[in-house]
């Protein structure tokens, strides 16, 4: 007699959101394992609707554990209330976890029995549920299963699969783990044993180098340390233009970098605030050796808003570029942060978040030039999406040697989205093989190496400075090859595969 559904789903809830705890420590990286792997058991004693009921609580604790955090910009800086701003992120995290509902589905109505089989098909299911995430409705992939073993074995796979082939790697493992149950006993440990052996085997062997030094240059990672709801107040903006211009002229490193929006202003708000603030920063940074990326919008009401990256340097200014410096715009905008999704402008409109609707950049924008090394900025959440930093590794002779991003998450307060983007950025770094320089308004800054190391970071939520030396590499991974070219139809097809020959088995095996 199966037992009742609504403990197993309750269960089910549970395990996602434990297992989202490897996100954040990842010494627990076998944590997604072990739940997915209780996870498959239930899902192979219970009908196809009941797999589609656990997997979605399963995926709904996940995100909830996982981005709970989305409760603090939407209520303490968004200004909605509390209930709505609950019920938000429940109906985000329920709705996305619809994939995982139809994968789990699909497993339960075409498992035949066969581990192999078995596991292959809840692997290329979850996978087909994690791309569905990071990419539809321009994607939400934050808390996928890849980063939780940024820190595991795993990660020797990143500069070959990525981020969903490592997670497409667990989801495996676990369910192997999962259906060691229908092998006869003394199969059962022989099976197990050789898979913890073949995943010790890829931590010992680690990482292929596919990368070569190119030259190193020295840096200075400016922290703003402005609390979000001071970030726009006309009172605060004369001390932190003051702190700023004074800490960015006074750095002496090859290469300064400031955070996302550390200017609040837009270039014509800035002049009238302040006549000639940004003419001395230029003159600073148009002496050789000299270089800036400073976050800030620009444009106007003609042309557009944009979230930037401005570049000083003597190479900037005598290039024949409008202004007269460097320009990055961020291509992947936040939804409702920096565009507003069809259909969603009266939920906007209960906040009170002096953002709007932004123009997007170029997915395959340009470096900018740093002596020998070319710096590839990113804005924030943008260094989520490793298939859209790939794009700019297609030239080996454009590709970046050094990756830079700029964030401000004061958004989301003293949370675990804190150290969860940390180790987002540490993944990056490893499928690409590059370092990553992160330079934020309340934390955290840090110098990531290109073995997805810190190797410096400061406190957080405090005005602060780091300056550091870092490696540039020069050198393609294979992620960064095919992703490059072909983004995420790779990983897609070959889950659409497995999906689509276990249905046709399972067809035939009906058929009388």
């Amino acid at each position: 007699m199966r037992s009742p559904l609504a403990p197993q789903a309750a269960l089910a809830a549970a395990l996602g959101a434990l297992q989202s705890v490897a996100c954040v420590r990842t010494a627990f990286w076998w944590l997604p394992m072990a739940c997915a792997a209780l996870l498959v058991l239930r899902l192979n004693v219970v009908s196809v609707r009941g797999a589609a009921l656990l997997g979605w609580a399963y995926g709904t604790g996940w995100l909830v554990a996982g981005v709970w955090w989305l409760y603090i910009s939407l209520h303490r800086f968004g200004g909605l209330s509390a209930w709505m701003t609950v019920l938000a992120v429940l109906l985000l995290a329920a709705a996305l976890s619809l994939y995982l509902a139809a994968a789990c589905a699909a497993y339960a109505r075409w498992r035949r029995g066969a581990l192999v089989a078995d596991s292959l098909l809840f692997a290329a299911g979850w996978l087909l549920a994690e791309l569905a995430r990071g990419v539809l409705f321009t994607g939400f992939p934050w808390v996928t299963s890849g980063y939780s073993q940024v820190d595991a074995p795993l990660a020797a796979l990143a500069p070959w699969l990525g981020v969903y082939g490592i997670g497409a790697v667990v989801a495996l493992l676990a369910a192997c783990f999962g259906n060691l149950g229908q092998l006869m006993p003394g199969r059962r440990w022989r099976t197990g044993a050789a898979l913890v052996a073949a995943l010790a085997l890829v931590g010992l062997v680690g990482p292929i180098n596919f990368t070569q030094p190119a030259g190193r240059m020295t840096v200075t990672l400016v922290q703003t340390g402005v609390p979000q709801d001071e970030k726009f107040a006309a009172e605060r903006l004369p001390a932190t233009l003051a702190w700023l211009a004074d800490t960015l002229r006074a750095a002496r490193s090859e290469l300064v970098l400031a955070p996302e929006t550390a200017i609040p202003l837009l270039p014509e708000q800035l002049a009238q605030f302040d006549p000639g603030w940004w003419n001395a920063l230029r003159q600073a940074f148009v002496q050789p050796g000299r270089h800036l990326l400073l976050g800030l919008p620009l444009g106007d009401y003609t042309r557009g808003y944009t979230n930037s990256v401005a570049g000083l340097s003597a190479q900037a200014a005598a290039a024949a570029t409008p202004g007269g410096f460097y320009r990055y715009d961020k291509h992947h905008l936040v939804p409702f942060g920096e565009f507003i999704p069809t259909g969603f402008r009266w939920f906007t409109e209960l906040m009170h978040i002096p953002l709007g609707d932004f123009a997007r950049g170029p997915v395959d924008a340009p470096s900018f030039p740093v002596g020998s090394q070319r710096v590839a900025p990113n804005i924030c959440y943008e260094d989520l999406f490793g298939e859209e930093l790939a794009v700019r590794f297609v030239d080996p002779a454009r590709a970046p040697t050094v990756l830079a991003n700029v964030s401000n998450i004061a958004w989301f307060g003293d949370t675990i989205a804190l150290p969860q983007h940390l180790n987002i950025t540490r993944l990056r770094t490893l499928e690409l093989q590059r370092p990553m320089l992160r330079a934020t308004n309340t934390g955290v800054t840090a110098v990531v190496d290109a073995q997805g190391r810190v190797l410096q970071q400061l406190p957080p939520f405090a005005p602060g400075v780091l300056e550091a030396s870092v490696e540039g590499r020069d050198g393609v991974t294979p992620f960064a090859w095919w992703a490059g070219r072909f983004g995420l139809w790779p990983p897609f097809l070959l889950a659409i595969a497995v999906l689509a020959q276990a249905a046709r088995r399972s067809a035939r095996e009906a058929a009388p």
